[in-house]
């Protein structure tokens, strides 16, 4: 059994645990990089937890964190961000809890759209994001970016 948990700036130490995971494990699904954020001291970690206006969760399975999911919103734009899950969880429907409890956060708080990146390549993840309900812009495929943009309405 999966259950999730909002993280809080307290859970700074977990959070750090759980983004520097993803960035060893899966470099290729990431702008970001380890080197980016190997660093810096408690005051960064809360930082990022305390900003306005986010969503921070992570999955656990057995007592053990396997995943995590970022939502913000910028300007009445929400966006899902920092989305992994451990590759001994893979396969067991993390991803979908994951994407469903931050579509349900801006969905609250008066979103109509959700949209993401993903890395170009990252298939495992664009198929993720297209089995919740994601779907690519057109115009952003034309972009030639090394990231796609997707979005899910939430719209009911």
């Amino acid at each position: 059994m999966v259950r999730l948990r909002i993280l809080t700036v307290d859970d700074w130490p977990l959070w750090r645990e759980l983004r520097l995971a993803a960035l060893r494990e899966a470099p290729h699904a990431f702008t970001a990089r380890l080197a980016d954020w190997g660093h810096g001291g408690e005051e960064r970690w809360r930082a990022r937890l305390e900003a306005p206006a986010t969503r921070n969760v992570a999955a656990f399975a057995q007592g053990t964190a396997v995943g995590m999911a970022s939502g913000l919103s910028r300007d009445g734009a929400y966006e899902l961000r920092s989305v992994w899950v451990s590759p001994r969880a893979r396969g067991r429907g993390v991803g979908d809890l994951l994407l469903s409890d931050v579509a349900s956060w801006a969905r609250e708080h008066g979103a109509t759209s959700l949209r993401l990146k993903v890395v170009r390549g990252n298939e495992a993840a664009e198929a993720l994001y297209a089995r919740n309900g994601f779907v690519a812009e057109e115009a952003a495929r034309a972009e030639g970016a090394g990231e796609r943009v997707m979005v899910r309405s939430l719209v009911p």
